[in-house]
């Protein structure tokens, strides 16, 4: 289990979350932290297609998931449909599922809330809110992408509202990194459209042009694991 700074108040409820959740937490509970965040919070959970887009929350045939594409095709008949491809939550698994437009969906409530990236163990990813300075530990499935972590990062994890525990850990959208490895590139080969492989200090492996060398900084989209552009020194 996680501690949390002696500083906080020692009225705070403390929780472990263990049992499958995906995380461990010691939960020092604020009002502050509760209502940090909170989406349509009187609306109702019942929406329709219309609503759907880039990271909702709900539920699906019995699980909770997150959409990550979507697309609203419509047919020579007027009718149609919106395509979607979402996370399941508890298990990371990713599916694909068309709605008939104007069908409901059953959207979960959430909250977002800014934790500290610290460490990664063996009992998986390690963070620390930023206002609260409590901890928490997160499995790999539960964060988009984690191989691009820095120490220190800022992070947005989403929270279930009603149940509270974590669903999702979201990184910034690019960062720099220094490459740890590649290939000598090519001197005055300044073509971007042929690739290869780079180490970066993350770990992560990325394609990048031939005139990257070793010791360059970059920025990778960490959205896709695509080169964006070398960073000048």
């Amino acid at each position: 289990m996680v501690s949390t700074p002696s500083a906080l108040n020692s009225d705070r409820c403390a929780r472990r979350f263990d049992g499958g959740s995906g995380y461990i937490a010691h939960h020092p509970r604020t009002h502050e932290e509760l209502t940090i965040g909170i989406q349509d919070k009187n609306r109702t959970a019942m929406a329709t297609t219309s609503d759907i887009k880039n990271g909702l929350c709900l539920r699906h045939q019995g699980g909770l998931y997150q959409v990550i594409e979507f697309l609203h095709k419509k047919t020579a008949r007027g009718s149609g449909n919106v395509w979607t491809k979402m996370k399941n939550l508890e298990n990371g698994k990713i599916i694909e599922h068309s709605y008939n437009t104007g069908a409901k969906v059953d959207v979960i409530r959430v909250e977002t809330r800014e934790y500290t990236y610290l460490y990664e163990d063996d009992m998986g990813y390690n963070f620390m809110n930023s206002e609260t300075f409590e901890q928490l530990s997160l499995e790999k499935y539960l964060i988009d992408n984690p191989q691009f972590l820095q120490d220190e990062m800022k992070c947005l994890i989403v929270f279930h509202a009603d149940e509270e525990r974590p669903l999702s850990a979201t990184l910034p959208s690019h960062i720099e990194a220094e490459v740890t490895y590649t290939e000598p590139g090519v001197k005055g080969d300044t073509a971007t459209n042929t690739l290869k492989p780079a180490t970066i200090d993350t770990g992560a492996e990325v394609r990048v042009p031939l005139f990257i060398n070793t010791g360059d900084r970059i920025k990778v989209d960490t959205r896709t694991g695509e080169y964006s552009e070398r960073v000048k020194k």
